[in-house]
């Protein structure tokens, strides 16, 4: 038996099929001048692009649209003028388009995968498919493609990219194992929209799975058994009909009201990154969007979007949401997540340094672009846009944030430009100090939310990608549920209302916890929608009442986990 990470669910059996990649060689110098160098990459450009319109219409089929925007953006990417002008610059000095467009793309990428931001290494990932589709076309060289697969095959091999994931049929394509990747690379982010069970981070996987071979997947467990007798297979096709079963039953719950047992309301909102998401936050059954990540608006271009361009994409995810809540976080760069087209200063320890609503206030001509776009975009019809301001650490800081929104306003009505009258604003709470204020915030707050993934960085004072002390980073510790409990007790107190976004607003062990504490709002994946709400569903507030004085009484991480596993058990 291999092991690996479990990134999508689901059971498969097939025979395995070898996706293998080959090294493109490419000559550093060519007899042509640069000129015709340069005809030959803008040609590879045209054709890569045509090529990738194509499978994006492929993938929105497949994994559906917001997902399909994964490959789009590669598109902007080749297109982008800074980069063919670095890459002609290189030309011009007499390398070939091949060798010109690989050193450029990968510095690029060095520059991406250093850093923790998860969002950022994606960028990364994009640029490095990109790159590979590209030296393609100028080589000549016809890429991998798993297309032509036969039925009930299980794919292998060492990555899998985005537009690799577009040539995969669902009907033909039973499981998935690679030896790179994780959770959040971008192909696993397909694979989960497709429903294809796929394991991640198998180490060797090429060399112990024979082309042909029989073998199981599953992809909840993370498990790959390559010598399976005829009782466990058996076994595996009906904990694959289970699965199968429970899934449809699970749609039960899409377009439904989010209730607990006992008959109290709940929200479900998505977490998007795109405009397009929206949609599909609405089409997966969430009741609007709960986090809109603008900063992505900024990723893989030399220049900031202007006023014009930010108040069309604010438009498109409103309406997108059918004028349900749509909360639109202001630009959060900061710490590791770096963005070409910002300004952003080398520091020491970026974590504590220039991060959220702090860049914001310091490069304001940037955010009063952002903030009038914003206040533009509030007015159109259908719309329903709320703001909220990242990393909040002082009053001061929701305070001047507020402020720039009232002068940002003031602007576009001495303009007569049409704009909000007034747009609800919210503050993030991710760091200690905002949790000691969070009674002070909520009475300053339209609403609060709670960022889980970098409050409990903060408050445990552990990076989650130092694997020394990982083991630490858990949203479950004594002390970050206090913390959570507090924050939803001063919303309740105040009448704010309170969402939690991040991974842990799915996890059912916590979910029960948030809704004794006075949580009545999660903002998750689009995928996570029906499992929050069955969970939700199949709990009543007085045991889950009884659930949280028990845990909260308790001291360590592992009474709490005992405790929550066997709750879940139970449920």
């Amino acid at each position: 038996m291999l092991h690996g990470t479990a990134v999508s669910e689901g059971i498969g059996l097939g025979r395995v099929m070898v996706l293998k990649e080959y090294a493109l060689v490419h000559g550093t110098h060519r007899n042509a001048d640069a000129a015709a160098e340069k005809t030959r990459l803008l040609q590879a450009v045209q054709q890569f692009c045509e090529n990738t319109a194509q499978q994006v219409e492929m993938l929105k089929n497949t994994a559906g649209k917001e997902d399909a925007g994964i490959l789009e953006c590669q598109i902007e990417m080749a297109q982008d003028p800074a980069l063919r002008e670095e890459v002609g610059a290189l030309i011009d000095s007499g390398r070939s388009a091949e060798s010109a467009l690989k050193e450029i793309c990968d510095r690029y990428i060095g520059f991406f995968a250093n850093s923790h931001d998860e969002l950022t290494r994606l960028r990364g990932e994009d640029l490095r498919d990109m790159r590979q589709s590209l030296l393609c076309l100028l080589l000549g060289v016809e890429g991998t493609s798993p297309s032509q697969a036969p039925r009930g095959t299980v794919l292998v091999a060492h990555e899998l990219t985005p537009s690799m994931m577009s040539g995969v049929d669902r009907d033909r394509i039973v499981a998935i194992v690679t030896e790179a990747g994780g959770r959040v690379s971008h192909a696993s982010i397909l694979a989960r929209a497709m429903g294809v069970p796929t394991v991640c981070g198998v180490s060797g996987a090429i060399g112990r799975l024979r082309e042909g071979s029989f073998i199981i997947v599953d992809g909840t467990r993370g498990d790959i058994i390559i010598t399976p007798d005829q009782e466990m297979i058996e076994a595996y096709w009906l904990k694959r009909a289970e699965f199968i079963d429970e899934a449809k039953k699970m749609e039960h719950f899409r377009h439904r009201k989010t209730v607990s047992a006992s008959g109290q309301n709940y929200q479900i909102f998505c977490n998007i990154s795109m405009p397009s998401g929206s949609a599909g936050a609405l089409n997966s059954g969430g009741e609007g969007v709960g986090l809109f990540r603008s900063e992505y608006l900024f990723m893989n271009r030399r220049q900031p979007p202007d006023e014009e361009e930010q108040t069309a994409a604010y438009i498109q995810t409103a309406q997108g949401a059918q004028g349900r809540p749509t909360v639109i976080r202001t630009i959060d760069v900061g710490g590791d997540k770096e963005i070409p087209s910002l300004p952003q200063e080398q520091e020491e320890n970026p974590f504590l340094g220039l991060r959220g609503i702090r860049w914001c206030l310091k490069h304001q001509e940037i955010f009063m672009t952002q903030l009038r776009a914003l206040l533009r975009a509030g007015v159109a019809e259908n719309t329903d846009i709320r703001v909220m301001f990242p990393m909040v650490s002082t009053i001061e800081e929701l305070r001047e944030g507020r402020e720039l929104l009232r002068k940002a306003r003031a602007q576009l009505e001495s303009q007569g430009i049409p704009c909000a009258p007034y747009l609800p604003v919210g503050a993030m709470v991710e760091t200690p100090a905002a949790v000691f204020l969070a009674d002070s915030l909520a009475v300053e707050s339209d609403f609060l939310s709670v960022g889980t993934n970098d409050l409990t960085g903060y408050v445990m004072a552990c990076d989650r990608g130092n694997s020394t002390v990982s083991e630490m980073y858990a949203v479950f510790q004594p002390a970050v549920l206090r913390a959570l409990q507090f924050i939803a007790s001063c919303g309740v107190k105040r009448g704010v209302p309170v969402s939690i976004c991040g991974e842990a607003a799915s996890d059912p062990r916590l979910i029960p916890l948030l809704m004794s504490f006075g949580i009545h709002s999660f903002s998750v994946s689009p995928g996570a929608v029906l499992g929050v709400r069955s969970v939700v569903s199949s709990w009543a507030n007085p045991r889950a009442d009884k659930l949280a004085r028990e845990v909260l009484g308790m001291q360590t991480l592992e009474e709490v986990m005992e405790a929550l596993e066997r709750a879940c058990r139970e449920s």
